[in-house]
């Protein structure tokens, strides 16, 4: 059977004032354990295409300046350049995504399916790692974002004269109407997503037909353009090539696809799905995907199209007026002041909230690995505290950038490829264990390419390798600040008994209860009789009262909290011994002498001998491998779980 962990003051609802309370009101939808979803998490799942229009904010977003960056970084070849990040695209990262949607339904993305490579410390701290460059990619998606909506202000010909040199001030502001929606309300955000990113594809939509109509009437555009590639690049072959060679500068086109994943609890389900099969949820996940993909790709390519053939490339440097705008340069020169205008703050809107599936990712990250890992506080798991920290490092991040898009741009490029192909390669060993070939090399080609596009961008913008670096220390010595300031703290969950250490307590139950703390040798009749001996002698318990033996078995030190299993059995005929298993010696202990005061209604005593050794190094060893000096760890978790001395549990040392 299952008992519930007794908890001590602190751990309850109550709070000091109404901030508090407001500020705590619920756990994080996105950070439950284990990925709690409708009924468990306060709201209703969405609609999928609903979801998407979240994720869809950056994915979308994009188009406001991946046409100028193509034609920047491949000139007429531009068109040809970004059929191929298209390629890669709809054959690359869509396959590998819509695995890591089957794989990770609770949206934990392939952080989780890695996490399951590496046990103990190595697969706490590669998970950090990824956690800093998944950080790196969501919190400069919401700073360079920004920074993008703040230009397209400041170079309105409306705006220009009054907003001229405020540009940072403007950022900071959009950042933080961007946290304060969060602080509203999840359903809030999506709501506004739809709205936006609806509105924003159908302006596109009007200035794509606009474009391809200005080139059918003028028959001498596509000729010219296509002799000016001849001229300078050759035959086709030389035109792909090349492409290929450009590609990597051209992965910001690739966003949208990790917060894609990250935001999967938040789609409806089937009334038939289970949490070990959330079937509908999956579908759901893989169809956003999809339509995501295959509605960016057409706007990719024939927005590169048009404006390569109707933009002067000058236009397209720094402080020409297609620089980092191009579709607003077109929608303001085809079709007019006023329409162009309207266009204008569509893509400021959608820029400005392209960072809500960021926050939304991070929401969701950060509180399934941090907490769980004893790497944050309590209150990482609810949603408001961890919004206001997050807009915290954005206003940050934008001060010392400042507020410049161009020198975000290679962390930006560095964080979405590093999760790609982290992405690539779980697929492919996940593909692998099951068996299935020809996936497994459909994969590993995959993982290929996008591990040559990551080195490449990291050559050519080592910045963003140095700035994600920055998080990773950050996120590794927060943690690990976080993990010593818990290390005494009671992170037992909920303890399970057997049938048989139920009967151990019930035994007990009306007599003194002495539980002896033994590190098992040989587990033969010798040792534990001589245990016997010395503890009555040591601590003066007569011959007759009963003494029980508590065996931990340290399974993973790295974990935090974890959940107790307790088996009694009895040995030699005569000793009787449970057995747990935890990631802490010390606080499996006292987490059991709590479970045995509350059940049996007596304070039970638990007898220790002294371990030799320095001190500072026992407190490593517990710290590090769960082990250490038991004694007085156990009693300190006991004092700060039960402040009331009348009613904590003995502990004796001799």
């Amino acid at each position: 059977m299952t008992a519930s962990v007794p908890t001590g003051p602190g751990t309850g609802t109550t709070a000091g004032t109404r901030l508090r309370a407001w500020l705590l009101e619920g756990l994080s939808d996105m950070g439950r354990q284990p990925g709690a979803q409708a009924a468990d998490s306060g709201h209703r799942g969405q609609q999928w295409w609903r979801v998407m229009c979240l994720t869809g904010v950056d994915y979308f977003s994009t188009l406001g300046y991946q046409p100028g960056i193509a034609a920047l970084a491949a000139g007429l070849l531009s068109p040809v350049a970004t059929v191929v990040l298209v390629v890669v695209t709809l054959a690359g990262a869509l396959p590998v995504y819509r695995r890591v949607a089957r794989e990770s339904p609770r949206g934990e993305g392939s952080i989780a399916m890695l996490e399951r490579l590496l046990s103990d410390w190595k697969g706490k701290l590669f998970v950090l790692a990824l956690l800093g460059f998944a950080a790196t990619d969501f919190l400069i998606t919401i700073t360079l974002s920004a920074a993008d909506a703040a230009t397209h202000m400041v170079e309105n010909s409306h705006l220009t004269s009054l907003l001229q040199g405020h540009q940072m001030i403007i950022t900071l502001a959009l950042i933080a109407l961007l946290g304060a929606v969060f602080l509203k309300g999840f359903l809030e955000a999506i709501g506004v997503a739809v709205v936006l990113a609806g509105l924003y594809l159908a302006l596109n939509v009007v200035v794509v037909i606009v474009g391809l109509w200005h080139i059918v009437n003028a028959p001498h555009v596509i000729p010219d353009w296509t002799h000016a590639l001849t001229v300078q690049h050759g035959d086709p072959l030389m035109m792909i090539g090349i492409s290929l060679i450009i590609f990597p500068k051209l992965a910001l086109g690739l966003s949208g696809f990790e917060t894609g994943v990250a935001v999967m609890p938040h789609i409806e389900g089937d009334p038939s799905d289970t949490e070990q099969n959330p079937a509908g949820r999956i579908r759901g996940a893989r169809q956003l995907l999809t339509a995501a993909a295959v509605i960016m790709s057409v706007f990719l390519v024939l927005t590169s199209f048009i404006t390569t053939l109707l933009i002067p490339q000058s236009a397209f440097r720094a402080g020409g007026p297609a620089n980092g705008r191009a579709l607003a340069y077109l929608a303001n020169e085809y079709l007019g002041s006023a329409f162009g205008s309207v266009y204008d703050f569509s893509t400021i809107a959608i820029l400005w909230f392209a960072g809500a599936s960021a926050m939304a990712g991070l929401l969701n990250l950060m509180p399934r690995y941090l907490p769980r890992y004893g790497m944050a506080p309590h209150w990482a798991r609810a949603v408001r505290p961890m919004v206001l920290v997050f807009t915290a490092v954005a206003f940050l991040v934008t001060w010392l950038f400042d507020a410049n898009v161009d020198a975000q741009g290679g962390a930006y490029a560095t964080g979405v490829l590093v999760l790609i192909s982290s992405a690539a390669i779980a697929v492919t060993i996940a593909a692998r264990r099951a068996g299935q070939r020809g996936w497994t090399i459909g994969f590993a080609v995959i993982s290929v390419v996008f591990l040559y596009t990551t080195v490449v961008n990291v050559f050519e913008r080592p910045d963003g390798v140095k700035i994600g670096a920055c998080f990773i220390a950050g996120i590794v010595l927060v943690s690990l600040l976080s993990r010593l300031a818990r290390a005494f703290e009671l992170r037992v969950t909920d303890i399970a008994l057997d049938a048989m250490a139920e009967r151990f307590l019930r035994d007990t139950a009306h007599r003194t209860i002495r539980l002896i703390a033994n590190e098992p040798s040989d587990r033969d009749a010798r040792e534990y009789l001589d245990k016997t001996r010395q503890i009555r002698a040591d601590n003066d318990i007569p011959d007759g009262d009963d003494l029980i033996f508590v065996e931990v078995t340290v399974r993973d030190p790295s974990d935090f909290e974890s959940t107790l299993r307790v088996s009694g059995e009895v040995r030699h005929e005569r000793f009787r011994v449970l057995r747990v298993d935890s990631s802490s010696i010390p606080n499996a202990l006292a987490a059991l002498l709590l479970l045995v005061r509350d059940r049996t209604g007596q304070r039970p005593h638990m007898y220790f001998e002294w371990t030799e050794g320095n001190p500072f190094s026992q407190f490593l060893r517990f710290f590090l491998f769960g082990r250490g000096e038991v004694a007085p760890v156990t009693r300190e978790v006991l004092r700060e779980a039960e402040p009331d001395r009348d009613r904590r549990p003995h502990v004796h040392v001799g």
